[in-house]
């Protein structure tokens, strides 16, 4: 028997919703008007954990350095060591080593570059598909090195990258494979488990690093599975705080050469002071995931806990998806609405987070935010004239779309409301 869930999705209980919007900062209001607000945009921003932004503010109030051995120092440490610890839990990272700098990107090229510069090999492989910090990272180091720079082309009718147009790309030669685990344009989930297996076949020394910068908050991450060595998230979309970049760091990354401090253990990516605020936050994300993942299973480790935490959520948020494009008994989907027109609109759910690109017949791209955003929901436009944009949606052939990105702790009330708001918009001259 097919399990419909795993393409429909479970939404969570009224109950369960309701303590869920509760944890989160602004999640059916506007900051400054204080009104009603729908906010669909957590592609490029997300929703904030309260608990976050209070544990946060109480690590960073203390004015204690934690490299000394009095006793709040020795608490900060600890801080951060627990924070190192819940790192590991949303990587399943069992070895190697963590990166932390200021933003996802910085981390992107970091690694990028300790590959390029360290490992033979006479070209780089990475995708039309990839955020600038990747792709540029990829070209940056491609030709400061002299080796040959290899995108890879998408697919116009899925949003992603074929896994075959990918290890086409790669040979003997290549020195690295870099993609991303998911498009914030297209909301398309690359197959990065067949994409590595395949790629390594080719060739079994291939570095392979992963940006799961948009998939990380939708869906489960597992280094240790994938044998991947690097990985990146960005806290801010991950419910967390804006200032930090993570990422994971294989064992034999780790021991290339890299920007490191002369009397640093081997391996080492840290630089400077820790800021245990900022690890603190982690904390907090895991233990709300985990909180999570309590409400349907009794026991479990952490990692247990944390992976059923985000099972749930991209279940949640599938059913959602499936609400907006497919509709309800109240209203039409996107699909079938007169006046709308629904990109990349891949039908295989499993393949997608929850990541709409549409348009409104009728209206500009850049002319329909603005209507959103006069009756109260924020959206997004994304536009071949913006540089995070344009080589994504010059590949699809696109112009443009909306982009729509709603988050878990949204409702399917919420899906109704932005339906109605859309046929509204659709039917204006």
């Amino acid at each position: 028997m097919v399990d419909t869930s795993l393409q429909e999705g479970i939404l969570f209980s009224d109950e369960l919703q309701k303590k869920i919007k509760e944890k989160f900062w602004h999640v059916d209001s506007d900051p400054l008007r204080k009104g009603r607000r729908i906010f669909f945009d957590n592609a490029g921003g997300a929703f904030r954990l309260k608990s976050v932004l209070k544990s946060y503010e109480n690590i960073d109030a203390l004015p204690d350095c934690p490299e000394r051995v009095h006793e709040t120092a020795l608490y900060l440490q600890k801080v951060q060591e627990n924070g190192e610890n819940d790192i590991r839990t949303i990587f399943n990272a069992k070895d190697g080593s963590l990166l932390t700098t200021l933003t996802a990107s910085q981390a992107m090229f970091e690694m990028v570059g300790s590959v390029a510069e360290n490992i033979p090999g006479t070209n780089i492989v990475t995708t039309m598909l990839e955020h600038p910090s990747a792709y540029d990272a990829a070209f940056y180091y491609a030709r400061k090195t002299g080796k040959e720079f290899r995108p890879v082309k998408t697919n116009p009718v899925t949003g992603g990258v074929d896994v075959d147009e990918i290890v086409s790309k790669v040979d003997c030669n290549t020195c690295l494979l870099s993609f991303m685990y998911a498009s914030n344009i297209s909301g398309a989930i690359l197959d990065a488990e067949a994409i590595i297996k395949a790629a390594r076949e080719k060739n079994p020394d291939l570095f392979i690093i992963i940006d799961a910068v948009q998939h990380a908050p939708h869906g489960v991450i597992d280094v240790d599975k994938l044998e991947v060595d690097g990985m990146n998230f960005a806290p801010y979309k991950f419910f967390g705080n804006r200032g930090s970049g993570i990422a994971y760091v294989s064992d034999r990354l780790s021991k290339l050469r890299h920007h490191t401090l002369l009397a640093k253990p081997e391996g080492t990516w840290e630089l400077g002071s820790p800021a245990p605020s900022q690890f603190v936050a982690i904390t907090e994300i895991v233990n709300y995931v985990c909180w999570l993942g309590g409400q349907f299973i009794e026991t479990g480790t952490r990692r247990e806990l944390f992976v059923e935490g985000m099972n749930r959520i991209k279940m949640h948020e599938r059913a959602l998806m499936n609400r907006m494009l497919n509709g309800s008994e109240k209203i039409e989907g996107l699909r079938k609405m007169r006046g709308v027109s629904v990109y990349l609109d891949n039908p295989d759910m499993t393949e997608r987070d929850f990541i709409i690109p549409m348009g409104i017949d009728k209206l500009g791209f850049t002319q329909a935010v603005r209507e959103y955003e006069k009756r109260g929901i924020i959206v997004y436009e994304r536009i071949n004239t913006s540089l995070y944009s344009k080589r994504m949606l010059d590949s699809f052939g696109m112009n443009g779309c909306i982009r729509v990105s709603p988050l878990h702790c949204n409702s399917a009330a919420d899906m109704d409301d932005f339906l109605e708001t859309t046929k509204e918009l659709a039917q204006l001259e």
